[in-house]
């Protein structure tokens, strides 16, 4: 009988520190946004000096290679995205309408200046095999195999690298309109 009664006891003291320290957290005030580390929008880079003004951000890179680099990255899915460090990181992307194939790129700045050796792109493919369950319908259920990587077409990084240096000298032609 006497076993049975402290773990009850011990429970109970359980329960009444975690009430505790929740009481105590919800006594904090609310984080005012102007006070915090990392500035509102800090992943597009407007409060980093990347729309007018220079054509550098903080960390050393072109701001805008940066802005056209996000600005056409933004069909994919973001990773991550460094305005100091000059490196955004796409997740993987699959293509409308395709079950069989995905893209990831890794965009690095690599100068303050704009120019097209500031830019380095590294773009992945992965593919997988796609097997209807009904041949007579094969945008139907399936069963998928594992992604592999594959080659990707040599003009598939240049046309994107292009793109990004074409917005990039868009961006800094409406900047001096200014």
């Amino acid at each position: 009988m006497m076993g049975s009664v402290k773990p009850r006891r011990l429970y109970g003291h359980v329960v009444l520190g975690l009430l505790a320290m929740t009481m105590l957290a919800a006594c904090s005030s609310p984080r005012n946004p102007s006070t915090l580390a990392v500035p509102h929008n800090h992943l597009l880079g407007t409060d980093r000096n990347a729309q007018g003004g220079t054509d550098e951000l903080d960390g050393g890179v072109n701001a805008f290679l940066w802005r056209a680099s996000i600005d056409t990255l933004s069909f994919m899915p973001l990773s991550s995205a460094d305005a100091q460090g000059g490196v955004i990181l796409t997740d993987w992307y699959q293509p409308p309408g395709s079950r069989d194939e995905r893209f990831k790129i890794a965009c690095y700045i690599m100068d303050k200046r704009l120019r097209s050796d500031a830019l380095r792109l590294a773009v992945f493919r992965q593919t997988r095999t796609v097997t209807p369950l009904n041949p007579d319908k094969p945008d139907g259920p399936a069963t998928y195999g594992e992604w592999e990587d594959t080659p990707v077409a040599p003009a598939t990084t240049s046309d994107i690298a292009t793109r990004i240096l074409e917005r990039a000298r868009q961006l800094r032609t409406e900047n001096k309109r200014r």
